[in-house]
């Protein structure tokens, strides 16, 4: 069974505003990355998983749950960093954790406090003082001390500073080792490509393609440029049967697609020329979405 599934999941705010028919399963102890541009939708997918949007039509599930009619019983299951992070009226970081703590009717807080000292985060500090990146530690501290089986985050690197982000994605990393699932959305393609199982791209309200980042990373094609010394070798190069998907003559410069396995069979041919460099062109989860992207306008030109 699922632990999180969209299911025709709809929020129709009107003038195409919204999210439409949503169809998403994420396994146990899956990490599934959730990325599109400003106002496409996956704010509203996730507020939609925690029961605080009623659907137009469909349902969001959490571990078999109907989000909207069973919100306070999914809630103990979850650890959620919001996208716009408020705080009650409380005074300091501690009173907050205390109270959060309490809610949850937590007594040991040795991973609060090991969260605490890993984020460098001061909670002794006043809630409405903080500055952006210690709003985001204390709210990151108060999703995941609780140790919860599910976590999802909401752009959660915003506001911290590169060596921050860095530890934070680490601390995600052993959330996940540790058999959590965690549905994180994110503008940042290099952190769901280091930290994700599958990914998925919504775009105007659609989900228009998950992928699996085994597939990215381990893609049966792979592509190189190459520079020659001179115009004679590049000029003889280029005759060789190899699918050629870039030239720059003018560089000297040939991009070519091959197979992964003939990788060895093309450095032995390339013994015969004078290479001033050679450099593989790693396909990125960003060029992947790309690519979907261009396909789908194209698809919808032709279509008009």
């Amino acid at each position: 069974m699922s632990v999180i599934k969209l299911d025709g999941l709809t929020k129709d705010y009107g003038e195409n505003r919204g999210v439409f028919d949503l169809n998403l399963d994420i396994a146990q102890g899956e990490m599934m990355g959730y990325v599109g541009t400003n106002g496409s939708g996956k704010t509203t997918t996730i507020r939609n998983i925690l029961g605080f949007l009623k659907p137009t039509r469909g349902k969001a599930y959490v571990n078999g749950l109907s989000s909207w009619e069973h919100a306070s019983e999914i809630a103990s299951q979850i650890g959620y960093v919001p996208g716009e992070i408020a705080f009650p009226d409380l005074k300091t970081g501690i009173d907050f954790l205390k109270c959060q703590a309490d809610f949850l009717g937590m007594t040991n807080m040795n991973y609060a406090n090991e969260l605490i000292e890993r984020l460098q985060l001061d909670p002794r500090a006043n809630l409405k003082r903080m500055s952006k990146g210690m709003k985001q530690k204390t709210a990151l501290v108060a999703a995941l001390m609780n140790d919860a089986p599910i976590i999802i985050l909401d752009e959660p690197t915003t506001g911290l500073d590169p060596l921050m982000r860095a530890t934070f994605l680490d601390i995600i990393k052993e959330e996940h080792r540790k058999g959590k699932t965690i549905l994180m959305s994110s503008h940042s393609f290099d952190e769901l490509e280091s930290t994700c199982d599958r990914v998925a791209l919504i775009n105007d309200g659609h989900i228009i393609d998950v992928c699996e980042m085994n597939d990215i990373r381990n893609r049966p094609q792979k592509e190189f440029k190459i520079e020659f010394n001179s115009k004679a070798d590049y000029e003889r190069f280029i005759k060789e049967p190899y699918e050629v998907i870039r030239l720059q003559p003018q560089y000297d410069q040939a991009t070519i697609k091959i197979a992964a396995t003939d990788t060895a069979k093309m450095l032995q041919t390339l013994r015969h020329y004078d290479v001033k460099f050679i450099s593989e062109l790693p396909y990125s989860l960003e060029r992947h979405f790309k690519n979907v992207l261009i396909n789908k306008k194209e698809i919808e030109k032709n279509g008009k």
